[in-house]
């Protein structure tokens, strides 16, 4: 898959900007990142919670892994070139709604 695809997804939702963050690229939402992109246009970050994680771990080992912060897990780092669409651009919205404001998840369902 492509960043293009993750982009349009992610500027799609609610209320998202599209920012730097250090070396790496964004998406926000009220303040809060949900998605980084590093430099190299190989990978994407995406900040989904525990369980969809875990989930997405179990079933797609070649292209997720767990994204580290230190000893956190913040989300996975996928693997774009071998990564499924169809799997992945339903976790940007997932990240998208585990950083929206209440208000906002429920005006877009």
């Amino acid at each position: 898959m492509k960043l293009e695809e993750i982009r349009k997804v992610a500027m799609a939702l609610p209320e998202v900007t599209e920012a730097p963050h250090h070396n790496f690229g964004s998406f926000r939402v009220a303040g809060k990142i949900f998605v980084t992109m590093p430099p190299d246009g190989e990978f994407v970050h995406v900040f989904v919670g525990e369980e969809d994680r875990e989930t997405i771990l179990a079933l797609y080992p070649e292209w997720a892994e767990k994204l580290m912060w230190g000893k956190r897990a913040l989300g996975l780092r996928i693997a774009l070139r071998k990564a499924d669409a169809k799997v992945v651009l339903p976790l940007v919205r997932k990240a998208w709604e585990n950083k929206a404001p209440p208000r906002l998840v429920a005006a877009a369902r």
